[in-house]
């Protein structure tokens, strides 16, 4: 644990995390991203233990997005290397994130709006599932229509599986992309501000549905909401000008006098 007064993280060195026996379900090591001549991340090495919920935080031009895309697949990084559950998965294509156990949902809805919601789950189950499926009458396969339900209810969409995509709500097509995730039967979920773009409201019912899923897998996101973050995670990583900066409990975050100085500001008295 910090002090009330701790000192500042070296680039790529961690602080305010207290050593844990168990080994981390991702950890990144010395990770680090160019895009030509401007360096988005340097040295990043950070363990994300398994089990509940740890948030990426860090103002504006922070790394925050390069970083995630480092560890979800999406972009190869110019150093360093990503590892699950011990193993070097740095440069794997998507699909083998995902039957390793990753899944992963982005701030952008990414869902098939022409098709119901049902569909949608059904169709990322059958990837999962069953091999050539696309070449076979979805009614071969009940169990994927069953599936889908189920993960459609676990979200929260369950009267609305007849519905269109299209016809969802903003809060209720980000739910119907978790679900979509959901279906790859995903240890690791990677959400990419879950919260963006919602109404008050929305925000509390993706909140309760991100603390729901994360009794049973482990959660790693990106979320700007600073009040939210702070009441909902176990654990914080904070980025500043593409380096690390600190991590810890939200205890541990608020009482750090350089986060609070370059990113908390205000937000950390009042909440203290």
């Amino acid at each position: 644990m910090v002090s009330a007064a701790p000192a500042v993280a070296a680039p790529g060195a961690a602080t305010g995390a207290a050593p844990s026996a168990a080994p981390p379900i991702l950890a990144a090591e010395r990770l680090g991203k160019r895009f030509g001549h401007f360096r988005a991340l340097s040295d990043v090495t950070v363990a994300f233990p398994e089990g509940g919920i740890t948030a990426i935080i860090g103002p504006n031009g922070a790394g925050k997005s390069t970083f995630f895309n480092l560890i979800s697949g999406a972009v190869p990084p110019s150093e360093g290397r990503v590892l699950f559950r011990g193993r070097d998965i740095t440069g794997a294509a998507p699909h083998a994130f995902a039957r390793m156990g990753i899944a992963k949902s982005f701030q952008i809805t990414n869902v098939f709006p022409h098709l119901t919601v049902r569909e949608n789950v059904r169709v990322a189950a059958q990837a999962r599932r069953v091999r050539f499926a696309f070449f076979r009458d979805r009614a071969a396969y009940p169990e994927l229509t069953e599936r889908a339900e189920a993960l459609l209810g676990e979200v929260g969409l369950g009267v609305r599986m007849d519905r269109l995509a299209r016809e969802l709500a903003h809060g209720e097509q980000r739910a119907l992309e978790i679900a979509v995730a959901l279906a790859a039967e995903p240890r690791l979920l990677l959400l990419d501000e879950p919260t963006a773009g919602m109404s008050p409201e929305e925000t509390r019912e993706m909140m309760d549905l991100v603390q729901r899923l994360a009794e049973t897998r482990t959660l790693i996101l990106v979320e700007h909401k600073m009040k939210l973050v702070m009441g909902l995670c176990r654990r914080l990583v904070v980025l500043h000008q593409g380096q690390l900066l600190a991590e810890g409990s939200p205890d541990d975050i608020r009482a750090h006098p350089e986060v609070r100085r370059v990113y908390l500001g205000n937000t950390a008295s009042k909440t203290a």
